[in-house]
C-alpha cells in the first residue's frame, strides 16, 4: 500500500524545478538589488539556487526509476 508520505520526497525536485523557471522568466531581481555583489558571480542568483537544489534533492526519483527498471 503506497501512502501520501511515501510520494512525498518525490515532490522537491520538481518544485525546485517550477520555482527556478518562474524566477527565471518572471524575475526575481527585487531582492538581488539589495546585495551590492549579486552580479559579480554567475552562480549567484535564486534561478541558480533552485536549480542546484532540484539537482541535490533528484535521489527519490533516481532511486524510483532505477525500481521500475528493475536495476540496482
Amino acid at each position: 500500500m503506497i501512502r501520501g508520505a511515501d510520494w512525498l520526497p518525490l515532490a522537491a525536485s520538481p518544485t525546485f524545478a517550477v520555482m527556478a523557471l518562474l524566477t527565471g522568466v518572471v524575475g526575481g531581481h527585487s531582492a538581488e538589488m539589495l546585495c551590492s555583489d549579486a552580479q559579480l558571480s554567475p552562480l549567484s542568483g535564486m534561478a541558480t539556487m533552485y536549480v542546484l537544489m532540484g539537482v541535490f534533492h533528484a535521489n527519490p526519483w533516481v532511486k524510483l526509476i532505477r525500481e521500475r527498471r528493475g536495476s540496482f
